[in-house]
């Protein structure tokens, strides 16, 4: 991804509420199932995590975005941004 994709998709996030979050059980099996179907249906989502989840928000950021086969767009504070391009419905087009 280069830095006008990343960019690009930031501020599509910017207006964007956070549509799941990671609580005091962390990474999940089922979080991990959630954060794959929405990144299927939207392409861009933001996650939230919660106050009493105390792990480090990059590392849960780089596992979540293995685990689902996608790429962290931005970490800021206590947001995730994940993207990744759909299979089925193709709804954002990235700049070159």
């Amino acid at each position: 991804m280069t830095s006008k994709q990343r960019a690009y998709l930031k501020s599509l996030a910017m207006t964007m509420e956070p549509i799941l979050q990671i609580g005091k059980s962390s990474l999940t099996p089922e979080l991990c199932q959630a954060t794959d179907e929405a990144l299927e249906a939207r392409e861009l989502i933001k996650l939230h995590m919660l106050k009493n989840c105390f792990d480090d928000c990059n590392q849960i950021a780089q596992m979540l975005a293995e685990r689902t086969r996608s790429e962290v767009v931005q970490v800021i504070g206590k947001k995730i941004v994940l993207y990744r391009e759909s299979k089925t419905k193709k709804r954002i087009e990235l700049p070159k």
